[in-house]
């Protein structure tokens, strides 16, 4: 298993503290004229990454540029399941971080996986897993959701792959923010639109996510 033990201890602590510099398909699927409406919706008025906060969540999880160890991959992806942090690696020793909530109980996975896919305003099926564990919350979805504000997935999603297979976990935006910093999906990790909005284009196809364990504690390393 994939720990944070294992995420600390390899790479010395592999992020310090921020730095002060923030750059500002198919048929049935939404027009491009539909999305934008949408991401005006869920992108606040006069937009700010690092300060913007209508949500109310600890400004610890507002996204922030931080200084990243030597010798990870630029274009990776690393989820601190106990800090509920998403760091994206960038070129020049640098990272993004943004705050997350991840899958409540055992139905988070560490691991090691493939992004494959990514969607603007995707679709969302629950799988039957989740519908036999909580009939009453998604048989009403067995068909599907479509995309838009209300969305499960929300505005933008990665798509998590262990060699060609779909885990069927996510990385994606969610309609419920309070929730950033808690432990409340069915398995992916969440972030506020806003912020997955921001990152998505710069996630690249073929980039891997280091999901690392949520059990170990913050003292554990």
């Amino acid at each position: 298993m994939l720990t944070r033990r294992h995420f600390i201890a390899t790479s010395t602590a592999l992020f310090s503290a921020p730095l002060t510099a923030y750059p500002a398909l198919a048929a049935g699927r939404p027009s491009a004229a539909q999305m934008n409406a949408w991401d005006k919706r869920v992108i606040p008025a006069g937009y700010d990454a690092a300060t913007t906060n209508p949500w109310g969540f600890h400004p610890r999880f507002l996204p922030q540029r931080v200084k990243a160890n030597d010798g990870l991959v630029p274009g990776d992806i690393h989820v601190d399941a106990v800090a509920r942090y998403l760091y994206h690696i960038e070129e020049g020793g640098t990272a993004m971080r943004y705050g997350v909530a991840i899958a409540r109980g055992n139905l988070y996975e560490p691991g090691v996986y493939a992004i494959r896919r990514k969607v603007k305003w995707p679709n969302w099926t629950p799988t039957p897993a989740m519908i036999k564990r909580d009939p009453a919350a998604y048989q009403q979805y067995a068909n599907g959701m479509p995309p838009g504000p209300k969305n499960a997935l929300g505005s933008r999603a990665l798509y998590l792959f262990e060699g060609n297979r779909d885990t069927y976990l996510r990385i994606h935006g969610t309609p419920y923010p309070n929730s950033i910093g808690g432990r409340a999906s069915s398995g992916c990790v969440r972030m506020v639109m806003a912020h997955i909005i921001d990152l998505y284009p710069n996630v690249t196809i073929g980039s891997t996510a280091h999901l690392y364990s949520a059990e170990d504690s913050v003292t554990s390393a």
